[in-house]
């Protein structure tokens, strides 16, 4: 075949697949705009006549008599679309979203209202409960909508990011980005990385050893990536660093597209010490001068430990040169602080048992 014919095969590929796409963006706006209509009639006659949800029983077995073999409309999805509709009233689809779109900015996200129209559509129904039912303000709820759809997050990603508050820890991770790291990096930085990581995949007893706890995230690492957030590539662990004869390893080593610069990551199960700093501004050093190209950016490194002091961290970090921040990890079988006390020790509850 010769190359016109090829490049004619390709092109018809490329047309195919996004005319799909926006045949499928398009049946889930129209669907997502029949779910809103139904609930809104919902909300509005139960108001007027003061009908009981029982009414809403009723309405899903009329229905299924009147289209048998209708699907997504039985009595739980009719109340849910009664939440969509009564949640999103106030706030109109598509001409403008006002003061809310305007408090997004200033949480450093870029998005016009158009871009929010897009994307309150291009995620799904059951995307939008999961938001509906896990967060709170509308502020919030307009935070995940946007993430989930440009990022391409399933539901179960989506649910993670909610489970893990990427919505409060985001441009909370203490740092010296500011005196550290070029203009233009210094907002995304702060984006990318978090103050807290949920680690779910493990319990509490897999992170007392260091090398344990790194071992468990290289064997899960799809499972980590997935929670560390946006572009993030997988370089190696225990990264091999020569200098003058002397051999000095980093835990974990990433590259992150949108930041466009290699991210090393140390674990420690304790608590954070002002010396982690120096170690990490050291390993950054050598990577920056063996092992980065021209063309990218400054290394950032992380630290991620089990507690920190922020004031410590503070003064540990404010007159290194290299960019880095400290954050701490959890794990989802860990008791909440505000429990411990009242609801008896793990560790103990079994040996009762």
């Amino acid at each position: 075949m010769n190359k016109e014919y090829m490049r004619m095969i390709v092109d018809l590929k490329q047309s195919i697949i996004q005319s799909r796409y926006a045949a499928a963006r398009l049946a889930n706006k129209e669907q997502l705009l029949l779910y809103f209509k139904t609930g809104k009639v919902l909300s509005e006659k139960i108001a007027a006549e003061r009908w009981g949800v029982k009414i809403v029983e009723q309405i899903a077995d009329d229905l299924q008599k009147q289209l048998p073999g209708l699907r997504g409309f039985s009595y739980r999805n009719l109340m849910k679309m009664k939440q969509f509709a009564e949640t999103y009233a106030v706030v109109p689809f598509l001409p403008s979203v006002t003061a809310e779109i305007r408090k997004i900015r200033n949480r450093n996200v870029k998005m016009e209202t158009a871009e929010y129209n897009v994307h309150f559509f291009s995620i799904s129904f059951s995307h939008h409960i999961v938001v509906l039912n896990k967060c709170k303000s509308l502020e919030e709820k307009m935070f995940y909508i946007s993430q989930a759809a440009s990022q391409c997050w399933s539901v179960s990603i989506l649910e993670h990011y909610i489970d893990s508050n990427l919505f409060f820890q985001q441009g909370k991770l203490p740092n010296n980005f500011d005196k550290t790291l070029p203009e233009k990096l210094k907002s995304s930085a702060l984006m990318v990385f978090q103050d807290e990581y949920l680690i779910d995949f493990m319990t509490p007893g897999e992170i007392e050893d260091e090398r344990v706890l790194e071992e468990k995230v290289v064997s899960d690492i799809k499972h980590f990536i997935m929670k560390m957030g946006q572009g993030f590539s997988f370089i190696g662990n225990q990264y091999r660093l020569e200098l003058a004869g002397e051999e000095f390893f980093i835990d974990l080593l990433f590259f992150n597209r949108h930041l466009h610069c290699l991210v090393a990551f140390e674990l420690k199960r304790g608590k954070f010490k002002p010396e982690y700093a120096g170690q990490l501004n050291f390993y950054l050093n050598v990577l920056d001068e063996k092992v980065k190209l021209t063309e990218e950016n400054p290394s950032i490194g992380i630290i991620l430990c089990k507690e920190k002091n922020n004031t410590v961290v503070e003064f540990a970090v404010k007159t290194i040169d290299k960019a880095m921040g400290v954050a701490t990890y959890r794990t989802s079988k860990e008791v909440p602080k505000e429990m411990k006390g009242i609801m008896p020790d793990p560790g103990e509850l079994v040996k009762l048992l």
